[in-house]
């Protein structure tokens, strides 16, 4: 048995969610999963259609992005997972789409405010957008440079990645991660729902008002916090 074998089916399963839950169009995102005692992770191929894929297509890559086993080019945002792993040794799935409405967020280069208690069941702060990528970094290599967008965006506004589980990329898309490729699916799926929601309510409201840190706190917590009791 390959000792790949797990994380392959388990990029590969987590891959076919994306259009079953209509965060894809045509292979506009990807999804990887990591071992980290091996130190790699599989990832969808460049440019396969999802009804084309298979565990065994999926593609074995390094922390540093290089290819160790697989016969098809990695995702093009294979660089940008790498960075993500390096650097953030809690995470064991990264998730990228192109949804619609995370993406019109990230394209309108705004974080998406907190405004109810949706939102706080999984983060207590707004979602952050990175800044626009600078000229410098998009003349370098640009996937590997989106890693650093990332990373330098949590920096700056001083979060937690293991706390807020997702980003959207400034006039690019969206990016989310958790312990593994399945997690990681579902904070887009999440994510999107957010972003959806929050539009509608501004404009049903264009003064909406952020939800109030009581309830930001208590929805959050009654689901991560120490003694939160959501679920079995």
């Amino acid at each position: 048995m390959s000792k790949y074998k797990y994380i392959r089916e388990a990029a590969y399963e987590a891959n076919m969610q994306l259009p079953k839950l209509g965060l894809v169009l045509f292979t506009f995102g990807n999804v990887s999963e990591a071992d980290r005692d091996l130190g790699v992770f599989a990832i969808k191929p460049s440019g396969v259609p999802y009804n084309e894929l298979s565990p065994g297509k999926m593609i074995i890559v390094d922390f540093d992005g290089e290819v160790v086993k697989g016969n098809l080019r990695p995702s093009s945002d294979t660089l940008t997972h790498a960075v993500l792993y390096k650097h953030w040794e809690q995470i064991g799935g990264i998730c990228h789409t192109h949804s619609a409405h995370a993406t019109a967020w990230a394209q309108s280069q705004r974080d998406i405010p907190i405004f109810g208690t949706t939102h706080a069941d999984y983060n207590t702060v707004d979602i952050p957008c990175a800044p626009p990528m600078n000229d410098e970094m998009i003349k370098g290599n640009y996937e590997y440079e989106t890693g650093f967008q990332i990373l330098n965006c949590f920096k700056e506004k001083h979060l937690d990645y293991q706390e807020v589980e997702m980003i959207l990329v400034g006039n690019h898309a969206p990016f989310t991660w958790g312990k593994n490729a399945a997690k990681a699916v579902h904070n887009s799926a999440v994510l999107e729902f957010i972003a959806q929601i929050a539009f509608m309510t501004e404009k049903i409201n264009p003064d909406a008002p952020r939800l109030k840190d009581a309830l930001v706190r208590k929805h959050y917590e009654r689901k991560h916090g120490p003694d939160s009791y959501y679920g079995q």
